[in-house]
């Protein structure tokens, strides 16, 4: 399934690309149904960065998926390679459970409007193979994968605004 999002923030390029990659977790106090995030570790190199971040949801899960997924499985790590040079960030988000029957990457692209203003475009691909993961049925595990798929999507979707809309609140309140 396709992800896509995307904001204007009333800050620069660099301003937004920086703050985005560097605080994070301080921003992510804004977002509502993010509990936290924690850098679990960054490696600079020349012209990028490498994080690995682990955020923690704040999600009420569906009543239709409470027989497989636990409050404490709605967190992910979020594996990043910032690359200045382009302004832009390639993503892979692998969750705590079922990491073999989730695919989920994608980037993260900063674009220059002028004016002091960017637009963040988030793309992405989410993927969900529910065969063989224990709790799911193999007879419907093809027909309730789509809308895990669904619910996955609507629920970073949001958050992917609320994520810009909190980068552009936290700068504006440096």
């Amino acid at each position: 399934m396709r992800i896509h999002s995307e904001s204007v923030v009333n800050h620069g390029q660099n301003e937004a690309y920086l703050a985005y990659r560097d605080h994070l977790p301080e921003f992510a106090t804004y977002i509502d149904d993010i509990q936290k995030i924690v850098v679990e570790s960054r490696q600079e190199t020349e012209g990028a960065v490498k994080l690995h971040n682990v955020w923690f949801a704040k999600s009420e899960i569906p009543t239709f998926a409470k027989a497989f997924l636990k409050p404490e499985m709605l967190r992910w790590d979020d594996f990043a390679e910032w690359r200045d040079g382009e302004m832009r960030c390639h993503w892979e988000i692998k969750p705590r459970a079922f990491t073999d029957a989730v695919k989920c990457s994608g980037t993260n692209t900063f674009v220059d409007l002028g004016n002091g203003t960017t637009r963040v475009v988030l793309e992405g691909d989410l993927s969900i193979n529910l065969k063989g993961i224990p709790g799911v049925p193999r007879m419907i595990a093809g027909r309730i994968g789509p809308k895990v798929e669904k619910f996955i999507v609507s629920m970073i979707t949001p958050n992917l605004k609320k994520t810009n809309t909190a980068l552009g609140t936290w700068m504006d309140r440096r």
